[in-house]
């Protein structure tokens, strides 16, 4: 069996790690080449960089944040925020991120999958995923999970993977910021219709049995937290030995 992923995040604002509550209400949580250095350091198995507010205020992620990130973890890298083209994924991967990864131009321009994992190969490329219950289904949002598509999640993921995509990174916009558990119901859905690796995101508290369902009950790949992690009421090392003692396959 594959080991499980454990994956902190980085939610960039402004040039700061910031967090919030179901997209809402961002408070400041540190400084995000310290943060990155130090969950290198622990033993986290992958980092994310999100540049959260790049699509909605029409720029580009910030490239020498970017640089700076690469150059204190050793640890497989992705970036996303802004990324509308070949041009943007290229720039990004030789600032040194090992993946990008497209939320919104995925959506508005589909072909961006097909063509990027053709150029980078599809290892490079991750479609992030933000969706929603919206009448008792499970509907993709873009733009910061402010606009619905009214694409239907079980259609989306099956898509991307059909496109070349490499791995889906899935955030429950319910679920993000509560702590309350990940969302295993709609990783579930993502994981069985799709092929491909999913991580979920999206509700972690600093219970390991929340992650423990997630790769149990929603058969996720990996699993994404941000809070419990930058204000230390969970760390890294404390996790996957718990996880261990669970019986799930982690790098220790």
């Amino acid at each position: 069996m594959l080991a499980k992923r454990i994956i902190p995040c980085l939610d960039i604002k402004d040039g700061k790690t910031v967090k919030g509550v179901n997209f809402e209400n961002l408070r400041y949580a540190g400084d995000p080449v310290m943060l990155a250095k130090k969950y290198s350091d622990e033993g986290a198995d992958e980092l994310v960089f999100l540049d959260i507010t790049a699509t909605n205020e029409k720029r580009k992620t910030t490239v020498e944040m970017v640089n700076k990130v690469a150059q204190q973890v050793f640890i497989p890298f992705t970036v996303g925020g802004g990324i509308n083209s070949i041009e943007d994924m290229k720039t990004l991967l030789l600032a040194g991120a090992d993946k990008v990864a497209i939320n919104s131009a995925a959506v508005k321009t589909p072909d961006l999958i097909n063509k990027s994992s053709n150029y980078f190969g599809s290892q490079c490329i991750v479609v992030a995923i933000d969706a929603k219950r919206v009448d008792g289904d499970f509907y993709v949002f873009i733009n910061a999970g402010k606009l619905n598509t009214g694409i239907k999640l079980s259609k989306w993921v099956k898509e991307v993977q059909e496109r070349g995509a490499g791995e889906i990174l899935l955030t429950s916009m319910d679920a993000d910021g509560t702590q309350n558990g990940f969302d295993i119901e709609m990783t579930k859905l993502a994981s069985k219709n799709s092929g491909i690796p999913v991580i979920s995101s999206g509700g972690a508290g600093p219970n390991p049995k929340h992650f423990t369902d997630i790769f149990i009950k929603g058969y996720a790949d990996a699993a994404l937290a941000a809070s419990i992690f930058h204000f230390d009421t969970l760390s890294v090392p404390n996790l996957k030995q718990e996880l261990k003692k669970q019986g799930i396959e982690v790098r220790i």
